[in-house]
């Protein structure tokens, strides 16, 4: 089977590897579809990792079924989670399945950008999704990464009637303005440093869309009756974004880091103005639990996020390297997918 190996930055090559062999547990998944996350170009988190074939939003049809599975049979299609918890240890038993050992250890093999993958037993345990008839492989492909943003909105307390501030537009940005809109936010405004990226966020739910080299907190309070926001989700790391978060959030109100910011970045924190008396609240969030993975696919199957307006280009696996370059220029893309 053909499958993208990375290598490192700029070093990205189709090649040629044996179709992964099942044991006991397993299934084997032909890849239908696969996208680009954005942490697939984050070489620096990558850095001499190589060769290791990449790509975890994926969505497929069950080929071949190890011994002892049941419930699956080739044919099926499916979702997979390519990290799971072990769901009986301290953070798992607390809620925190996505910092568990098991989750941060475990995968699927080789990876999405391959024309197949092997499904170990414990992710065909707790991580496989059967796709609902009506979604296609390509819509697919969001359950994990929308899975995420339902996290991250959840730990933030996202609810009716919230001003949510959503600092970056690119495609997870994009996710956060469609499922606050979903879950009944009552302005929306999102800022990016690309026309085409603010053009987007408008067409998917903001109310306003504001350059990020403008006054960004000014602009909110604008837009929110002279009041800043409950809500302030980072999906861009730079210094400049993380300030204007702190300029843009209300007294009372949450702000959720979920990108990661430079490899080794700090960042000052105006202490006074966000824990004295204003009771500011900083959180994260990291990745999905199976709970939040079912409910991305329903909110994807009744179309409350269009996930499908979201796909700017479709490549064929030989093309991944053009991809990854519209991935990592970040300019006039919104979401690559990969169809091995």
């Amino acid at each position: 089977m053909k499958a993208a190996v990375y290598y490192g930055k700029d070093d990205l090559r189709v090649e040629e590897m044996p179709v992964p062999e099942i044991s006991a547990g397993e299934l084997l998944v032909r890849v239908h579809a696969s996208g680009i996350c954005g942490s697939d170009v984050m070489h620096w988190y990558r850095a001499g990792r190589g060769p290791l074939v990449l790509g975890h939003e994926i969505a497929g049809e069950v080929v071949a079924v190890g011994a002892g599975v049941q419930g699956y049979k080739a044919g099926d299609r499916i979702c997979a989670a390519h990290h799971v918890p072990c769901n009986t240890c301290h953070y798992c038993r607390g809620g925190h399945h996505t910092v568990c050992d098991t989750l941060r250890m475990t995968n699927f093999y080789p990876g999405g950008f391959a024309e197949y993958l092997r499904l170990p037993a414990i992710n065909v345990d707790r991580g496989v999704f059967p796709l609902p008839a009506e979604m296609s492989y390509e819509e697919a492909t969001f359950i994990e990464p929308l899975a995420c943003v339902y996290r991250g909105q959840r730990i933030a307390g996202m609810d009716m009637g919230k001003t949510v501030v959503v600092i970056g537009s690119g495609i997870s940005g994009l996710l956060h303005i469609q499922l606050a809109r979903a879950l009944g936010a009552k302005v929306v405004i999102a800022t990016d440093v690309e026309t085409y990226k603010l053009q987007a966020a408008e067409r998917l739910g903001a109310d306003e869309a504001v350059p990020a080299m403008e006054d960004v907190p000014a602009r909110v309070r604008s837009a929110n009756g002279g009041r800043a926001a409950d809500i302030v989700i980072l999906t861009a790391g730079a210094a400049a974004a993380i300030r204007q978060a702190f300029g843009s959030v209300d007294r009372g109100g949450t702000i959720l880091f979920f990108a990661p910011a430079a490899q080794g970045a700090t960042i000052p924190l105006p202490a006074n103005d966000l824990f004295w008396r204003n009771e500011i609240t900083l959180t994260s969030s990291y990745a999905a639990n199976y709970d939040e993975h079912m409910r991305a696919m329903e909110f994807i199957r009744q179309k409350r996020v269009d996930v499908a307006a979201m796909i700017s280009h479709r490549l064929p696996l030989t093309e991944i390297r053009e991809g990854f370059r519209l991935v990592e220029e970040a300019k006039e893309s919104m979401k690559v997918i990969i169809l091995p």
